[in-house]
């Protein structure tokens, strides 16, 4: 620890066009200061959702890196996670209590921590470059910028699938600057914030009246403020009639079987006689298997009859041996139904991933989860007539393959389901709200997000709120919505973006490491001359 003392105390470099290779804040200043970087991110998310507060966390959170040893590093960088995670993911414990909560928390602060280093190296290995040339304020802050998304994209990815819930680029959801994703997809856009916050802190080191050095973070700013959404074709328009039932969907809330299939029936009495070509229901709306119950397959028949449109509703069903998250397309004719699985089960939510293992160390908080979720393997779209409909189940809008998988079979909309009932008086259901507006814009499509018990919404292709419903109340809706066909450059280039990124970043990396330690080998081999040593000038050793 003493030589990590000394590193982050060493005397400044003499060359004054050099940038100074000490911390540029104190261990002791920089602690403080990442957990109010952590704070300002979750300011920056819904529910308050100030957008450009997601600039200064993370100038300030990069303020905390610079001339960081390695251990000093991980520190900051785990108060940063900690004081972001603890905060952003605190509805987590609302549906089983705070282990999971600190599990989960704790897991995403420590890969946070972890990704702090390679960012510090960074900035260690490039100091020896002019503080107002290009290699400083244009290379670095790139650099920079994609060790930080290689960041999130090994936190969505890891472990169990990842959670890639927390991203940098769904903070400006509610801002001026959403329409690059249409381009570059989410992480492309978290890839542009973050660039432009580090070089906004490398203008500022390299002296805030140095002008030149705000070009690059005015340029970005300039181009996520102009950049246009990505244009999709106009498909004609689609009635759907869409149900929040606000029934007893809620893991311990007290019901007996059949109680949330007869609040979403009594929500659905007002739309019948209208005319509309899709009924929409949330998840969980069915609680008996349709496919297996006679009765609940009867009483969805008479739902289809009555509003004389099919239905999209979603139940668990049993197939085998292997339990589903299931949405189904319920029509009047048994052989026009269609059927679409959960693609990615939650972790400890719908399934104990190595049971054996989570058993030993919670028996009573593993023995709450009975059952087991399979993933489903079919695509994410069902055909309601001619109209090819995108789905995402619950937390499967987070997932980028989940979405892009529909666009590419063709979806002209996309309804996703979800209950939100276990996280009721939480922000959980607007930080999903926003992954659902941020999908809209990525693919041009309108979506129907609708929820057992809220927040429910139609969203248009532009990303604009068409309608909405309160949390917590029953509720009806009839709503004309846009169909759209064409692929955005977002989906298009999606899969490849992030792991683009990550490559070049780490390349990167390894390559301003591999230069930084060839200048000490030089150094070195000029001072084997006996006459130019401190010791022959009569140096003391």
């Amino acid at each position: 620890m003493a030589a990590s003392t000394a590193r982050e105390t060493a005397p400044a470099t003499a060359n004054p066009r050099r940038l100074d290779r000490r911390p540029l804040l104190r261990l002791r200043v920089a602690a403080p200061v990442a957990i109010v970087a952590g704070v300002t991110l979750d300011l920056a998310t819904p529910d308050v959702g100030w957008w450009p507060l997601a600039f200064v966390a993370v100038a300030l959170a990069l303020a905390t890196l610079v001339g960081r040893s390695i251990s000093g590093a991980l520190i900051v960088g785990l108060l940063f996670g900690a004081a972001f995670y603890t905060l952003h993911l605190s509805w987590v414990g609302q549906f089983l209590g705070p282990l999971p909560r600190i599990a989960l928390s704790g897991l995403e602060t420590l890969i946070l921590g972890m990704g702090a280093v390679p960012i510090t190296l960074a900035y260690r290995w490039t100091g020896r470059y002019n503080r107002r040339g290009s290699i400083q304020l244009v290379i670095v802050p790139a650099l920079v910028a994609g060790l930080w998304v290689t960041r999130e994209v090994v936190v969505g990815s890891w472990p169990y699938g990842g959670f890639p819930w927390a991203r940098l680029g769904m903070t400006q959801v509610n801002g001026p600057f959403p329409e690059a994703a249409s381009w570059i997809g989410v992480t492309g856009l978290s890839f542009l914030v973050a660039m432009a916050s580090a070089a906004l802190l490398q203008w500022i080191r390299a002296g805030a009246w140095f002008l030149p050095g705000a070009v690059v973070p005015t340029v970005l700013v300039a181009v996520l403020a102009l950049t246009p959404q990505f244009p999709t074709q106009d498909a004609g328009s689609y009635t759907v009639g869409w149900v929040q039932g606000n029934g007893p969907s809620g893991y311990f809330d007290d019901r007996a079987s059949g109680d949330i299939l007869r609040a979403q029936t009594a929500g659905t009495r007002p739309l019948f006689g209208q005319r509309i070509d899709l009924l929409v229901w949330p998840e969980g709306s069915v609680d008996t298997d349709p496919l297996l119950n006679k009765d609940t397959a009867a009483a969805l028949d008479s739902i289809v009859r009555e509003a004389d449109a099919p239905l999209l509703a979603n139940a668990a069903t049993q197939r085998g041996l292997h339990t589903f998250n299931s949405t189904l397309l319920w029509t009047a004719n048994p052989a026009d139904r269609q059927l679409a699985d959960k693609v990615n089960p939650v972790p400890f939510g719908e399934y104990v991933p190595d049971r054996w293992l989570y058993q030993k160390i919670a028996p009573d908080l593993v023995g709450l989860i009975q059952r087991s979720y399979t993933p489903g393997e079919t695509a994410p779209i069902v055909h309601a007539g001619s109209v090819p409909i995108g789905l995402a189940i619950c937390f499967d809008v987070i997932f980028d393959d989940v979405i892009r998988a529909s666009a590419l079979e063709g979806a002209q909309l996309y309804v996703f389901q979800t209950n939100n009932a276990d996280f009721r008086g939480t922000d959980e259901n607007l930080q999903q709200l926003a992954f659902a507006r941020m999908r809209a814009i990525e693919t041009g499509r309108a979506v129907v997000n609708i929820s057992t018990v809220g927040t429910s919404q139609v969203i248009s292709p532009a990303g604009d709120t068409i309608t909405t419903t309160k949390v917590n109340t029953a509720a009806a809706q009839v709503t004309t919505i846009p169909l759209r066909t064409g692929l955005t450059a977002g989906i298009v280039l999606g899969p490849w973006v992030p792991w683009l990124i990550s490559i070049l970043s780490i390349a990167g990396l390894i390559a301003a490491g591999a230069l930084d330690n060839r200048r000490p080998r030089r150094r070195r081999t000029v001072q084997t001359d006996p006459a130019r040593t401190p010791r022959a000038q009569g140096a003391q050793p």
